[in-house]
């Protein structure tokens, strides 16, 4: 079954609890700011999270002159091959969507990889802003978010 991550800007309340799981989840010294996805705050409890969009025609992957970067069969991201990875951050020029990262503390290229196909950030979101869903249903609308109830709760 072909899965695919499902992001509904409009259900985002910009916690921050998606980015603290993939900082755990990948060893970011549990350092939210360096996790493979971001949050974009537009305003109090209003974000949009920032993911690595896996391209059909990854331009991260096209730029790098070693081809370290390689699309994973099984899950289909865009995964680094440590071994060949050079350094020149080629690819993260190369995004245009700004998803590949620099990581000053171990002097290397970051991306989403999708935690092997078990992305570690969708369990952690209160509201279902970010999913990973079969293919064909990731055009179905999400129910949406009744931000009073979360008020209450």
């Amino acid at each position: 079954m072909n899965m695919i991550y499902k992001v509904s800007v409009d259900r985002c309340i910009a916690c921050g609890k998606c980015e603290l799981a993939c900082a755990f989840a990948h060893g970011s010294e549990r350092r939210p700011a360096a996790s493979r996805i971001n949050i974009f705050r537009r305003g109090p409890e209003l974000g949009t999270p920032i993911v690595c969009f896996q391209c059909d025609s990854a331009a991260c992957a096209a730029i790098c002159p070693t081809e370290a970067l390689v699309r994973n069969p099984k899950t289909g991201a865009i995964d680094m091959v440590r071994s060949r990875c050079i350094n020149c951050r080629m690819c993260v020029a190369g995004c245009p969507f700004g998803n590949m990262l620099w990581d000053e503390t171990y002097h290397c290229v970051q991306k989403c990889d999708l935690c092997g196909g078990d992305p570690q950030c969708v369990p952690f979101c209160p509201t279902g802003a970010i999913a990973w869903v079969p293919a064909d249903m990731a055009a179905i609308a999400p129910e949406p978010l009744n931000r009073d109830a979360l008020e209450t709760a």
